[in-house]
């Protein structure tokens, strides 16, 4: 079929065919080669007519969305409130609909005279920006209001808005782990499940923990990792800003009968007070801490182990370490507000330079966090009815919209997952480790 952008490009549309259609201004604005199709409200359509895989832009709003904020922030705003739909996937995994669109979209902003041209066939209405989906965080500049950026007050706030969601969303999506991290599989056909216990005993290993010892896991959810080390006779603390989550996990850590040895705390990390830890561990937290705060952590984790305790750090990271740490406009308002990522080697270096602390090993686990995505829209597709009477259809099509998406950056190497591990030195840079790795991969 012929589209639009046959006819002329989308930068520099032919003005003397009079007004666009929506499904041409749609095109125009997504860019791209379209193999999907676009249809619209007024009855437009775009792109080949027997594509598996379809946006129909529903009404006036989602209109609205899309020309106030071209791009991946304005597709997001008229998803998630419905006013655009996706054709030929279930909104609670929508990957293989997203792994074609991504083919498609360029996301590059139009050119004036493109931009004119929709505005003359819209009307300047569509132009007049409208309130976002509630479920969009408050831009960067609006959030001062909460303190400056990576302030407690301000971490506390965007925590909130990703964390506490619903306890009982997050277990229908995560799993009876309630892990929010990315699981480690043995083989292809693990079970979720058996990839998270598979993932914490990694940890544990690889930090020497033995029974008696003391652990400080900073960031920690709902407490997965703190009762695996409690369970095995390690007293462990945990820390969160959730107060969600660490009211489940405290009433979890009950149920297990681990009281006399695990603990989580609603706390921000740079509040404990304790040290002398024999081992801290750091899962998925790196990506809220701020890159120019990466000194000032990694010391404080320095200095909460005694002299040859171990520290691991995961986390989410870019393939490189020179693109922009900032999150994308969609990641930014909808899923880790102030969240940011660099590479690996950026976080060692990091590690290295603040002194006493010596870097031992480092991998990727890039497919892994794939599969992990994969098994968590899995499961909100099998609990999305009641996932949309929870938090309601917006935030389930938010989720699993991220999701899918997340799972193609990490399959197309947009982003990767890290452990770094770590030792601290005594003040004549020695250490009692063994020769070669301890644990099994």
């Amino acid at each position: 079929m012929t589209t639009f952008k046959d006819n002329a490009p989308a930068s520099s549309p032919d003005t003397s065919q009079g007004k666009m259609s929506l499904a041409q201004i749609f095109e125009s604005l997504v860019g791209g080669n379209l193999s999907i199709r676009i249809t619209a409200y007024d009855g437009s359509s775009a792109g080949p007519a027997d594509a598996e895989y379809g946006l129909n832009l529903k009404n006036s709003r989602g209109t609205t969305y899309l020309v106030t904020a071209p791009g991946d922030l304005g597709l997001a705003r008229a998803y998630v409130s419905g006013d655009l739909e996706l054709i030929g996937a279930h909104p609670g995994d929508p990957y293989e609909a997203l792994r074609a669109l991504a083919a498609d979209l360029e996301f590059k902003r139009p050119s004036p005279l493109t931009l004119a041209h929709v505005a003359r066939s819209l009307g300047i209405e569509h132009f007049k920006p409208i309130a976002p989906p509630p479920q969009e965080a408050l831009p960067r500049w609006r959030r001062f209001a909460e303190g400056l950026r990576h302030s407690k007050t301000r971490d506390a706030e965007v925590i909130h808005h990703h964390y506490d969601v619903s306890n009982t969303f997050y277990e229908w999506v995560l799993g009876p782990s309630m892990t929010y991290t990315c699981a480690v599989y043995p083989d292809l056909e693990a079970s979720l499940e058996t990839a998270q216990e598979n993932k914490y005993r990694l940890i544990f290993d690889k930090l020497r923990l033995k029974p008696g010892d003391r652990l400080l896991d900073i960031g920690c959810g709902w407490g997965g990792m703190v009762r695996y080390a409690a369970s095995r006779g390690v007293k462990a603390l945990g820390v969160t800003l959730s107060a969600e989550q660490a009211e489940w996990a405290q009433k979890k850590i009950v149920d297990e009968g681990l009281s006399d040895l695990a603990e989580v705390r609603f706390s921000d990390y740079r509040d404990v007070t304790e040290s002398d830890f024999d081992a801290v561990s750091s899962i998925g937290l790196t990506e809220h801490i701020g890159v120019h705060n990466y000194p000032a952590y990694f010391s404080f984790i320095r200095d909460k182990l005694r002299v040859g305790g171990m520290m691991l750090n995961h986390c989410i990271t870019r393939p490189d370490n020179f693109k922009n740490a900032r999150a994308g406009s969609f990641i930014d308002r909808y899923v880790f507000p102030d969240g940011e990522l660099t590479g690996s080697g950026k976080i060692i270096s990091k590690i290295q330079d603040i002194g006493g602390l010596e870097v031992l090993h480092e991998e990727n686990f890039r497919p892994h966090y794939a599969m992990t995505l994969r098994d968590w829209n899995r499961n909100l597709v099998e609990h999305w009815d009641e996932a949309v009477e929870e938090v309601t259809e917006g935030t389930a099509r938010l989720w699993g919209l991220y999701m899918a998406g997340c799972r193609i950056g990490f399959e197309r190497n947009i982003v990767q997952l890290h452990h770094v591990l770590a030792t601290k030195l005594d003040e004549y840079g020695q250490s009692d480790l063994p020769l070669r790795p301890w644990w099994d991969a």
